[in-house]
């Protein structure tokens, strides 16, 4: 719930803010931890807006790699952790970052952990986050826990960005066709076929079926409308299921090009995360565990919790992965077993991910250099067969006349 507050501080200056808290005397209490005394205090909940739900408000991954960034280097600079997030909670201007910061800072004032006031808030740290804070804790080195979190968020960021950022050109592109395509069969070609039609000249074949085409959309364009709409929704529906969400993972996984760079990167996220915690003393049926949670996909959230009773069950990590040979290449369970072996697993799994991350670095720039020519030559044919099939006729009627 959140509160409104007025306060002073100790200095007898004015405050204002908001803070989240489950009651009104809670509320009142973490204001008082603070140093602030209390003036006014509003609940803000019937007040807020739909532009102000948490639906709509969100931490950006970038967000939370500057965060942990600044605050390994105040721990390092020797700066307690209740002062660090108090100072942050005030800088940051993510509103609900600043606020979820708050009340981590009310949390570590009342005597709760780090990793404990942390885990409180898992729409902003996830269980991998938490998990590597905590282990953190237990070994005294939580200054490099962070910043060895900034460096694996600040990789996963730039890897899914890039990933991301190469599927919106080929989008936009497609996109553009259709819209192209729609206007010029809807505005375009019924008054060029008007001309045809009324010349009472032969028409081409070809030319037939573009205007027996234009006519379908414009007496039936709204029909494609509300089919794409329905289909929208169902699409929409369908993934927020478990099982249309493992439907549209295989689809996705299957698309040529597309679903070998999705596996690169899923698997490139395995072995980081895998490798990060079990360097940081995670026990690895646990780091399965948890990289099941945060990998992004439920086709490999499903194997590697088949790989997790694998292991639960006395088999070793690569022949837990071995089963799994359609979506784990040979290479992967190889080096895993040469990492067992020789006593090198995190090693080797750094190693797998820093491959895997080329990878699709190189399955991007394959990708991105590939489609852009194919897009541009599909549309400019697209186009220019049908303004041919349609001005030639034209162009016929008009030597006709001279």
């Amino acid at each position: 719930m959140l509160f409104k507050y007025k306060a002073v501080d100790d200095k007898g200056i004015n405050r204002e803010g908001e803070i989240d808290a489950s009651t009104r005397d809670m509320a009142i209490s973490g204001l008082q931890r603070r140093g602030l005394i209390v003036i006014s205090i509003k609940d803000e909940k019937t007040r807020k807006s739909i532009f102000q739900l948490s639906f709509f408000e969100k931490v950006p991954m970038k967000d939370i790699v500057i965060l942990s960034r600044q605050i390994a280097t105040l721990f390092e600079a020797q700066v307690s952790a209740l002062k660090t997030f108090t100072m942050l909670a005030g800088s940051t201007e993510n509103k609900l970052l600043a606020r979820n910061l708050l009340n981590i800072s009310d949390d570590l004032q009342a005597g709760v952990s780090i990793s404990g006031a942390l885990a409180k808030h898992p729409n902003i740290f996830s269980d991998f986050y938490v998990n590597l804070v905590k282990a953190g804790e237990e070994t005294g080195k939580l200054n490099q826990t962070f910043s060895h979190l900034a460096e694996y968020l600040d990789r996963q960021y730039a890897l899914t960005s890039k990933t991301r950022n190469a599927l919106i050109y080929p989008v936009f592109v497609i996109f553009t066709f259709f819209v192209v395509m729609g206007l010029m069969f809807v505005v375009v070609i019924p008054k060029l076929s008007a001309i045809i039609l009324d010349s009472g000249q032969d028409v081409p074949f070809f030319t037939t079926i573009i205007i027996a085409l234009s006519n379908f959309f414009v007496q039936y364009g709204f029909l494609v409308i509300i089919f794409m709409m329905l289909l929208g929704i169902w699409l929409w529906r369908l993934s927020s299921t478990s099982a249309g969400k493992i439907y549209l993972d295989k689809m996705r996984l299957s698309v040529p090009l597309v679903g070998n760079l999705y596996k690169k990167l899923y698997l490139s996220r395995i072995a980081d995360n895998l490798e990060t915690m079990l360097t940081s003393g995670i026990p690895i049926v646990r780091s399965i565990d948890i990289t099941s949670d945060v990998v992004g996909s439920h086709v490999y959230r499903d194997l590697l919790k088949d790989v997790s009773d694998g292991v639960k069950s006395g088999l070793a990590l690569s022949v837990a992965f071995e089963k799994h040979s359609e979506h784990v290449p040979g290479i992967m369970v190889q080096m895993l077993k040469v990492g067992e072996e020789s006593g090198s697993l995190g090693m080797i799994l750094k190693t797998l991910a820093d491959f895997y991350k080329r990878e699709v670095d190189d399955a991007v720039d394959t990708l991105v250099g590939l489609i852009e020519p194919v897009m541009i030559v599909v549309l400019g044919l697209g186009v220019g067969i049908l303004l041919v099939s349609v001005l030639m006729p034209i162009y016929n009627l008009a030597g006709g006349i001279n």
